[in-house]
């Protein structure tokens, strides 16, 4: 469905630009992060007509085994970053749940929490150096499209670079909920924004199945 909606996009003239950037990356010998079947899992994982929330994150981590296509994500076995440790923080204080021992977020994604990087990729050890490739121009329109083809999104905006994709999303439809970005460099802001009590909230007002935030 994913190919449906965004089948426009994927006809620009950026995207093949993206493509032709990437593959020029790799054969002058670059690692990129995730892993190229999981550059759009979290498209894979949350399909558009389960999608309930979008949680936007920034890039990719850039060290080796951590990126998976889902932001703020990282595999079972990956050390959980300080970023996700507070939005666990979060998550015990607004919801009594205690913080799990993994970092993979799988399980929210699989219950319709679309958690979308705006810069789907990156090179090893190199932070934000897949800015300029156009891959924003992509999740732009995928934020634009989900505000104008679904109802009663919960769109969770963390930090100054998510706010700024405020102006993408239709407020009469939807529901913003923002707060300072998790990262312990942030230092205030973010705790006590009680999140997922008020997503869940918002959803259960819209007769939609709310999301179950513990992570097993």
């Amino acid at each position: 469905m994913w190919q449906e909606w965004l089948k426009g996009e994927f006809e620009q003239p950026y995207f093949t630009a993206i493509k032709a950037q990437l593959i020029e990356k790799k054969q002058s010998g670059e690692s990129i992060y995730p892993p190229g079947p999981l550059i759009f899992n979290a498209f894979d994982l949350t399909p558009p007509d389960q999608l309930k929330v979008v949680i936007l994150g920034q890039d990719p981590y850039h060290n080796p085994g951590e990126a998976m296509g889902l932001c703020f994500s990282v595999p079972g076995q990956v050390r959980i970053p300080p970023s996700l440790k507070n939005v666990f923080k979060e998550l015990r204080q607004d919801l009594n749940i205690t913080p799990p021992a993994t970092g993979d977020l799988t399980q929210w994604a699989q219950q319709g929490v679309f958690l979308l990087n705006a810069v789907l990729t990156v090179s090893k050890h190199q932070p934000a150096s897949h800015r300029q490739i156009g891959w924003m121009d992509f999740t732009d329109a995928v934020i634009r499209i989900i505000s104008e083809r679904k109802e009663h999104v919960v769109f969770i905006l963390w930090g100054n670079f998510a706010k700024s994709k405020k102006h993408l999303i239709d407020t009469d439809r939807h529901l913003i909920i923002e707060a300072a970005h998790p990262s312990p460099l942030a230092r205030t802001g973010f705790s006590g924004h009680r999140p997922f009590s008020r997503t869940n909230q918002y959803l259960t007002e819209h007769n939609i199945a709310p999301i179950n935030w513990e992570i097993n």
